[in-house]
């Protein structure tokens, strides 16, 4: 069952507008911190950061998990944020516990509520664009895994999606444990470098 054009528009307006206020508010964070001297250099942000012991590594994590299970922040700057707050290993290790339990309660929430949830939290644009995977006999699934393991498409909309067929949970688990080290990786090694390079100049 579909929902009405109009309240569609209305829930994804709404998400749209998260996001940009997601964004608005890590500018302010970041204008705050940089006021405060805690971005003067990666040591003393991680100074600031470590303060907060384990309670700071639990916020970054739940951080991740909210942010795949409602988009308003670009994947690539919380993945960003973790290798620059925790060092290369722990960031990479934190955003992969966020991501991968965040994307598993995706996967639940999807199969629990079905195709509705996603005219709730994504256009219709892009439900279109990869809705035709679903319908490739037995082919979604390698789509999918592909699709996880490189970064190249919208990766919480594709697990919003695979709750809505008939893969199984032993499936989607192990195409999010083993598929997403290698994009998270690749991921927050570009995002890191360019943002060396960029603070460099």
């Amino acid at each position: 069952m579909k929902m009405q054009p109009k309240k569609q528009r209305n829930l994804t307006g709404f998400f749209n507008l998260l996001s940009i206020a997601g964004l608005a508010g890590c500018a302010l964070l970041a204008i705050w911190a940089y006021k405060n001297g805690i971005l003067n250099s990666v040591d003393s942000l991680q100074t600031f950061i470590w303060k907060f012991g384990y309670t700071g590594m639990l916020v970054f994590i739940l951080i991740q998990v909210v942010q795949v299970i409602i988009p308003i922040l670009p994947g690539g700057v919380s993945c960003l944020g973790g290798v620059i707050f925790f060092g290369p290993w722990l960031g990479f290790l934190y955003n992969y516990i966020g991501i991968c339990i965040g994307s598993i309660a995706v996967f639940g929430i999807s199969k629990t509520i079905g195709r509705p949830v996603l005219y709730k939290m994504f256009s219709k644009k892009m439900i279109e664009k990869y809705d035709g995977w679903t319908q490739k006999d037995g082919k979604f699934l390698k789509l999918f895994a592909l699709a996880i393991f490189f970064p190249v498409a919208p990766d919480d909309f594709l697990c919003y999606l695979a709750g809505t067929t008939k893969m199984t949970w032993k499936q989607f688990t192990a195409v999010i444990v083993l598929g997403k080290p290698f994009s998270i990786a690749l991921y927050s090694l570009g995002l890191t470098t360019a943002f060396k390079m960029l603070f460099s100049l």
